[in-house]
């Protein structure tokens, strides 16, 4: 009987290692741990590229099947929730492209930014900033998405979405202004 079998697969301390390998023997059980220790935070990050909850559960889904089909190429010497993280990533950025209805990039002419002026985004709650983010056209939304949240660099971001450095830090810029200006106009008809 090797080591895995003499494991519980539903103990508290389920370590990656014994995770990967009881999924990679085909054990539902293991298949099932993964899922349930990871869906949360994989579908927080889906639902910052998605329009709405539903189309982020789908990215989820498509992404957990391509964590398992793709799982034997994951080294151990880098982070295994960010391995996923990034296969949610690329799933939600594939998902877009397949149903794309817009443009990845935004020519939007926005009020200028006013520099110096507050922040006011880092004031936000999670939920709350989620909601401004889901409101974004979708090239402002993906790459706010990689830059200030996921920790790409403009060009990694560049490279995945295949056009050049400036253009996602315009990207980033833009989406941030509009993410003010939708704030802004939220909070004008909340006190008006």
């Amino acid at each position: 009987m090797d080591k895995l079998e003499n494991k519980m697969p539903y103990g508290h301390q389920e370590n990656e290692k014994d995770i990967v390998e009881g999924c990679l023997k085909g054990d539902p059980r293991w298949q099932k741990i993964l899922f349930e220790k990871y869906y949360g935070k994989m579908l927080a990050v889906c639902q910052r590229y998605s329009k709405n909850r539903d189309e982020a559960r789908d990215i989820l889904q498509e992404g957990f099947i391509k964590v398992f089909q793709k799982l034997d190429q994951f080294s151990f010497g880098s982070s295994f929730e960010g391995w996923i993280r990034r296969i949610m990533v690329n799933t939600s950025i594939d998902f877009y492209r397949k149903s794309a209805t817009e443009p990845l990039m935004s020519d939007i002419d926005i009020a200028g930014y006013v520099p110096g002026h507050h922040d006011i985004i880092s004031d936000m709650s999670y939920d709350e900033l989620l909601g401004i983010i889901q409101h974004l056209p979708a090239g402002y939304k993906i790459v706010f998405n990689m830059y200030v949240i996921e920790g790409f660099s403009h060009k990694e971001i560049a490279e995945v979405l295949n056009f050049s450095e400036g253009t996602s830090k315009s990207q980033l810029a833009k989406a941030r202004v509009y993410m003010q200006k939708l704030i802004s106009t939220k909070l004008t008809s909340q006190n008006g």
